[in-house]
């Protein structure tokens, strides 16, 4: 089976992905995310620099456990070599495929010359990729914008063919510019029109918040499947509710304020039990958005600030 097979494969077993998410997508959550649907993950990406001296960081971002597959390990980075010498060691932890970062738009990323600032210069990232591709024997893909900025004719069109050449076996579009950053309108189209020239895979991204986008976006694109990033962090029940509308037409209720709170905790329990009492309850803090519904601001705050599991717990109404 040619790799662009494989992962088309494992796209139709799971038509809605977690997003690489930095700060967010780690194994905790995405194990909550998997228990509610979203078969595959992909985690936070890691720099290729750290990927290679074997960081702490980079251990933690790219450690898959036994029930933490299938998961994509996604790097990023501004060299080519280094990104080649990065995926091989993502390969050897066995994940899903090893994903490349092109779309990052944050500025402390892109002023580098990694993610979205690959896209200035689209001859230069084929020719990357093509490195990459080369330096693995699994099946590598490609997550990136429309284009840079403002063209008249984004360039991820023939991008999406040319990758397809040089073996990447996967593309996911998130369909704004990278200087949208996360503003304006995801315009799914350039989705459709990318898939309509390859034959590899292609994931739709950006915009996808509820079951019913997820429908739309995968019947307006033709896409292999949809990805769904933001909307997550506070709504990881989408990935039930899409996963039940997708597959049995079966409408799911939104989560209850129980639930929420029942998930808030599970979150502090699981990042103490990973990080210790202290990084765990602050690095939680992340989750706010789940029980934000059920709080007033200025408990809000509080719970932002809150330094022990027992304070937090209080604050959303749960002992501990």
């Amino acid at each position: 089976m040619s790799h662009a097979a494989t992962i088309a494969a494992l796209f139709a077993a799971s038509p809605v992905i977690l997003a690489p998410m930095e700060d967010i997508t780690d194994h905790v959550f995405r194990r909550v995310c998997r228990s509610l649907g979203a078969r595959l993950c992909v985690t936070e990406f890691v720099r290729a620099e750290q990927m290679i001296a074997r960081s702490k960081l980079a251990r933690r971002k790219a450690t898959l456990g036994p029930d933490d597959r299938p998961t994509a390990i996604q790097i990023y980075g501004a060299d080519a070599r280094l990104l080649m010498e990065a995926a091989e060691i993502a390969a050897a932890a066995a994940p899903a495929y090893v994903d490349v970062n092109c779309g990052c738009w944050v500025p402390r990323v892109a002023r580098g010359g990694a993610g979205a600032a690959w896209l200035r210069d689209p001859a230069k990232m084929v020719a990357m990729a093509a490195q990459v591709v080369g330096a693995v024997g699994m099946p590598v893909t490609v997550k990136t914008r429309i284009g840079w900025g403002a063209e008249s004719e984004m360039p991820i069109v023939d991008l999406a063919r040319r990758l397809e050449d040089v073996g990447v076996a996967g593309l996911t579009i998130h369909c704004r510019t990278a200087q949208q950053g996360h503003g304006g309108k995801a315009d799914w189209s350039w989705a459709r029109r990318a898939r309509e020239v390859v034959t590899m895979p292609v994931v739709v991204n950006g915009d996808v918040a509820t079951a019913d986008d997820a429908a739309r976006a995968l019947a307006e694109t033709g896409c292999a499947a949809a990805m769904i990033g933001r909307a997550a962090i506070s709504n990881p029940w989408v990935f039930r509710e899409a996963t039940a509308w997708l597959e049995r037409g079966e409408r799911l209720p939104p989560a209850t304020p129980a639930e929420r709170r029942a998930m808030y905790r599970d979150l502090l329990a699981a990042n103490i039990a990973a990080r210790g009492p202290v990084h765990g309850v602050r690095c939680t803090r992340r989750h706010v958005p789940v029980v934000a519904p059920l709080i007033d601001e200025a408990t809000r705050r509080a719970l932002y600030v809150a330094e022990t599991a027992e304070q937090a717990l209080a604050l959303i109404g749960m002992e501990g």
